[in-house]
């Protein structure tokens, strides 16, 4: 019984810190500064996740918590439904803070990496995002659009970290989300 119990708890270890690494070409960014990349960042493209299915007008905000971790709040809206849809969540640093590799959660003890592999460092105006392996990509930006030339480098870089680019949804922003 005893042995089955840590092999229990060896088990859910692993899946727990199963979703910390990263595709084996991303890098995080270096140098990083959390207090500019605080505030509100508009979802560009991604790759499709459940979680995000339906959704455009995607922005997230990120504020820093009590605790030094970053309160995250997603939020989109389902055309389907008609209606907003917000996540809440929470991020930590995996390492240092000065590199770009978080750890995130939107249930309970269960953690994603957030891997900021490419930034905007004058204004930090866009940033290229992975998650733990390579179907997990974002383009985040600090206004609903972006320069073609901006995209064309998000596609070229993921392409060359092995994501498949030729499945990225670009995402449509025709609502204010501080109206609704």
């Amino acid at each position: 019984m005893k042995a089955l119990r840590i092999l229990l708890v060896m088990i859910m270890s692993l899946m727990l810190t199963a979703c910390f690494g990263m595709p084996d070409n991303v890098t995080p960014v270096k140098n990083f500064d959390v207090d500019r990349y605080l505030g509100k960042w508009y979802e560009i493209a991604r790759l499709d996740h459940s979680f995000e299915r339906g959704l455009n007008n995607i922005s997230a905000e990120y504020t820093m918590r009590d605790d030094g971790g970053i309160a995250v709040v997603n939020r989109g809206y389902s055309v389907e439904d008609g209606q907003w849809e917000t996540a809440e969540g929470k991020a930590y640093f995996v390492n240092d803070k000065d590199e770009a590799y978080l750890k995130v959660s939107f249930f309970g003890p269960f953690y994603g990496s957030y891997v900021v592999f490419e930034l905007e460092q004058d204004n930090y105006d866009y940033a290229f995002i992975s998650g733990p392996n390579t179907s997990y990509l974002w383009l985040l930006s600090r206004t609903p659009v972006v320069a073609q030339s901006v995209i064309d480098d998000f596609i070229t870089m993921s392409q060359e970290r092995g994501f498949d680019t030729s499945e990225l949804i670009f995402v449509n922003h025709d609502r204010d989300s501080h109206r609704d």
